[in-house]
């Protein structure tokens, strides 16, 4: 009897998957609960498992491929004797993995530019002439790049490919530290003596983006912003940024309205500088700051159902942050208000490490009741976020600069000022509603940023 392997649904968006990597090859023994092949979903790379013991008869779809949710995607056949039955049946539809892998992999291409130094005749090449002639004929390093190729299958992010093509690094050479070995682009860097690349995230040392008009401007070379592509070129959207994609078109059937308020942040900067040498960070200074915030405003943390008006049972704060290789994810801080500002700060860390190699399990990007954007470490005094699917609101921090106060008595003072903005979905917020929240987020900032420890 044969079972289907499906295309499974790893999250709540996810409507289609792409097929990593088959673990296993036709005919390979399969036990219940063992990893069968690798997807990637529209946020993760994640382990299919099988959900019984048997052979994997057929892979109908190879790795590469797209597939729609419950799409089936291989066989898996209770007996050995099942195997070849299954396989006729399907031959027209199955692929031999290992056999697929090795002919592409084995495939030497030589670049038109280089065929005046690489002269490889081979239909000059008698039937019967020996191994060690052929080699004489044909460069040492294309026998070596083909041999890799043949013994052993490159697995490598896209950003890591594309890197390698930049830097003219061979990646049969290097050894992976990602998921099983696969080679990631900081690898590539590492293998050229770069520094290594790091997500771009809502954290830094400096307060919030904390900018200083007294401080002496340190000059800089000016670095390239961040491209996809080249110019000319019209680059795929990969998985995730189809899936953001999707997110932010269909917020626009969300009525939404946006209030912002100024926050006063001497203090809270006073309290970070305390705290920071302890691996604080401002991301998790902020989520706490929302979080108890939260928790005496849950009208603000609910979302807005077909049934009703839904309040989740617990304050999940999810954080924006932008991926390398195009795209954003969520990383969610589970009840913060129950956890420590220390762990909290170590649980940020550890989510924002697995988020760059796709390893964050579905409830750890898709479970936020309220999200958090931060774009203060790039100096902007303002911006609105655009609300994400399934919450109530998302709330917009930018940098904390000098600024300039009337105070009531009429004098003036100076004063660090942070801008926040509140996207909120009018159906279940109402302005009043997200006018409280901020009023009682900016007075736990500006007066009690101690009570943030706990």
């Amino acid at each position: 009897m044969s079972h289907e392997i499906f295309m499974p649904a790893l999250s709540s968006t996810m409507t289609e998957g792409k097929i990593v990597e088959w673990l296993k090859n036709p005919g390979d023994k399969v036990e219940r609960g063992e990893s069968v092949l690798v997807v990637e979903s529209d946020k993760a790379d994640m382990d299919v498992e099988s959900f019984q013991d048997g052979y994997l008869a057929a892979v109908l779809m190879p790795a590469g491929s797209t597939a729609p949710v419950g799409e089936t995607i291989g066989l898996i056949v209770e007996t050995e004797d099942e195997i070849a039955t299954v396989q006729e049946k399907n031959k027209d539809k199955s692929i031999n993995n290992s056999q697929s892998i090795k002919s592409e992999r084995s495939e030497i291409k030589i670049d038109q530019n280089e065929s005046n130094k690489l002269e490889v005749k081979i239909k000059n090449i008698p039937v019967k002439q020996k191994k060690e002639d052929i080699a004489t004929e044909i460069d040492s390093s294309i026998i070596d790049a083909a041999i890799n190729s043949d013994s052993s299958r490159v697995v490598a992010t896209p950003k890591a490919k594309k890197v390698a093509s930049q830097l003219g690094v061979d990646l049969t050479k290097l050894r992976g530290s990602g998921p099983r070995g696969r080679i990631q682009a900081d690898d590539v860097l590492k293998a050229k003596g770069q520094p290594i690349e790091v997500p771009w995230i809502g954290e830094g040392n400096a307060s919030v983006g904390l900018t200083d008009s007294q401080k002496p401007i340190n000059r800089k070379e000016s670095k390239v912003g961040n491209s996809f592509g080249n110019p000319g070129e019209t680059i795929q959207f990969n998985t995730l940024q189809n899936a953001v994609n999707k997110n932010m078109e269909s917020s626009l059937d969300v009525p939404c309205f946006r209030v912002g308020y100024s926050i006063n942040t001497d203090k809270l900067d006073s309290f970070y500088k305390k705290v920071k040498e302890n691996g604080v960070t401002m991301t998790a200074l902020l989520v706490k700051a929302v979080a108890k915030t939260l928790s005496n405003h849950p009208q603000v943390n609910a979302r807005f159902s077909n049934e009703g008006i839904y309040y989740p049972e617990q304050v999940n704060v999810a954080v924006a942050v932008a991926m390398e290789g195009g795209g954003l994810i969520t990383p969610v801080l589970k009840d913060p208000c129950k956890t420590d500002l220390f762990e909290l700060s170590r649980q940020w860390k550890d989510l924002v490490k697995r988020s760059r190699s796709k390893q964050l399990d579905p409830d750890e990007y898709s479970t936020g009741t309220f999200t958090l954007s931060n774009l203060g470490m790039y100096g902007v005094d303002r911006f609105d976020a655009i609300l994400p699917p399934g919450t109530g609101a998302i709330l917009a921090v930018a940098s904390s600069k000098e600024t300039v106060i009337a105070n009531k008595n009429g004098s003036i003072s100076v004063n660090k000022v942070m801008q926040v903005n509140l996207t909120a979905d009018h159906r279940i917020i109402y302005g009043a509603d997200g006018a409280a929240f901020l009023k009682d987020f900016a007075y736990l900032i500006e007066n009690e940023p101690d009570n943030l420890i706990s």
